[in-house]
């Protein structure tokens, strides 16, 4: 049995679809079972209702699993009491979502939490898998509203490039791994999509798909972390986002790697491919 935790989110839904397709025994951990698909893309799968700051619940969706797909929000107490649950119940194998410059003295408070969870798994004994994906592409869909009614974004990354990856792209990882992890314990795999990019090639290929110019606003990471919280992001979030964005300026994202494909067989998605699937979401098509 493979249970994926933080199952209705945009790496884990995707990924219990993925496993379902492969036949083998699938079971969701989620908060709220009226938020799991209802198309029949997860047919099969058990629900487990539960919430990691219940023991309880942990234990009861931990009964029987060999593999655990750890995806979370990264709150240390929450990972290190689903490790804990899976060390009780026997659990084989972790796969767990992760950053690729967790340590303990980052200077992003995330990474830092990361390397703490990081280092709980070590400590348990499981065979353990890291799987570290670049920016998602996916989070473009925050800027969605302000493009639609600005026709640009803000953003305080400079010309600083990354390799965004499709979160789709880190879902067949996960599940690749996930279904077949012999060989992959105490590995550390990097995601990312197959080029570097900037936001300014973001604004680019967004133009291209909309028909119409989309601006990319350079702002200071202290301006950007201002507007982020009057647009409603507690104050610690908007900040740790901003001091992300402006190491992302300086270089600190513009890495690539080919574990995509290795893990999957097949190439990443690109950009263009991303922003063609999703253009409905950034604005009407010329």
């Amino acid at each position: 049995m493979i249970l994926v935790t933080g199952a209705t989110g945009k790496i884990g839904a995707e990924a219990v679809r993925l496993l379902t397709g492969k036949d083998l025994p699938v079971r969701a951990l989620v908060r709220d079972a009226s938020r799991t698909p209802r198309d029949g893309s997860w047919s099969g799968v058990e629900i487990a209702v539960g919430d990691f700051d219940r023991p309880r619940t942990l234990d009861a969706a931990m009964a029987g699993v060999d593999t655990l797909l750890l995806i979370s929000p990264s709150v240390p107490a929450q990972e290190i009491a689903v490790i804990d649950s899976a060390a009780r119940h026997d659990v084989q194998h972790v796969v767990k979502i992760t950053n690729h410059k967790a340590t303990e003295d980052s200077p992003v408070g995330r990474r830092r939490d990361h390397a703490r969870i990081e280092a709980h798994l070590r400590a348990s004994g499981m065979a353990a898998t890291l799987l570290a994906p670049n920016l998602l592409m996916q989070n473009l869909f925050f800027l969605a509203p302000q493009i639609r009614q600005t026709h640009g974004f803000e953003m305080s990354a400079g010309n600083g490039r990354f390799g965004m990856v499709d979160s789709r792209d880190v879902s067949a990882a996960a599940a690749a791994v996930a279904a077949a992890p012999a060989g992959h314990e105490g590995r550390t795999y990097l995601l990312t999509g197959p080029e570097l990019v900037t936001y300014a090639d973001v604004a680019a290929e967004l133009t291209r798909a909309l028909g119409q110019e989309v601006e990319y606003r350079r702002v200071t990471p202290g301006q950007h972390r201002e507007r982020m919280v009057r647009a409603g992001l507690p104050e610690p979030v908007a900040a740790s986002n901003a001091q992300v964005f402006g190491l992302i300026a300086e270089g600190d994202a513009a890495w690539l790697s080919d574990d995509v494909a290795t893990l999957t067989g097949r190439a990443p998605r690109t950009l263009r491919t991303f922003v063609s699937d999703h253009v409905r979401c950034f604005g009407a098509t010329a």
